[in-house]
Formats: structure tokens, C-alpha cells, sequence
């Protein structure tokens, strides 16, 4: 992993779309981690310290909002930069999605320039922070 990599966690119930926008990120030399539901993705936070996460807001048993806030009441992860990743788009989506705790708002299909901006800010932010 470069200093320009990120960890970057993947969540969604689709494995297909996970998979293939870690493979996208991995080919960009991030370095990823995927999780289908929401109990996986908390497992997996703790150890990976991600400094994204790509959430799907519809998921199985816990949704996007509620893993949200979990993912930042992990030691470590307050600062977390959280990416909603969804279908649903409508003002009241958005509003419940920042109220949750996420910074940005994406729909599906996801467009890799605004990934990759989203990325490209995270990567500033760290570097101000060093």
C-alpha cells in the first residue's frame, strides 16, 4: 500500500457491486475490505481502521444509518469518512443520512469520478493532518 492508498470498507448486500468497486479501488491501489451486512462490517472495522466507508443504506438486519453510527463509536473511527451509497436519493434521504452521521451522499449506479474525488479529499486531509 503507497502513501496515496487508502483503506477504504465496502459495505453492501449485493456481493457483485461490492466486489466490484473494491476491485476498482484495489486496481487504483487502495486498499479495501468488504462486508455484506452490517454486523460484518462492524467486525471488520475494529482491525481494518478503515478511513472510508462506502455504505449501502439498505442492508440486511441493520440498516446503513444505524452501521453509521456504530462505525463511529469505534475507538478510532470517529473520523471516519462515511459515504452513503444508495438508491434512494430524495431530500428526506439525505437529511436522515447526514443526521446519521454520513458526510457524503452518493446514488447507484456509483460514478468512479465522484468516488475518486471523495478519495482524492480524504487523501488532502490526511496529508494536512501529518
Amino acid at each position: 500500500m503507497g502513501p496515496e492508498a487508502l483503506r477504504i470498507l465496502i459495505v453492501d448486500d449485493h456481493e457483485d457491486t461490492a466486489e466490484m468497486l473494491s476491485m476498482l479501488l484495489t486496481g487504483k491501489g487502495h486498499e479495501t475490505q468488504v462486508a455484506l451486512d452490517g454486523t460484518a462490517a462492524l467486525e471488520a472495522a475494529s482491525a481494518f481502521q478503515p478511513h472510508i466507508g462506502l455504505l449501502d443504506l439498505s442492508l440486511p438486519g441493520m440498516s446503513g444509518y444505524e452501521l453509521a453510527q456504530q462505525l463511529r463509536a469505534i475507538p478510532g473511527l470517529a473520523g471516519i469518512r462515511l459515504v452513503a451509497v444508495t438508491g434512494h436519493g430524495s431530500d428526506a434521504h439525505r437529511a436522515r443520512a447526514r443526521a446519521a452521521g454520513f458526510n457524503d451522499h452518493m446514488l447507484k449506479p456509483v460514478n468512479l469520478e465522484a468516488v475518486e474525488a471523495v478519495l482524492a479529499s480524504v487523501r488532502q486531509a490526511l496529508g494536512e493532518s501529518i
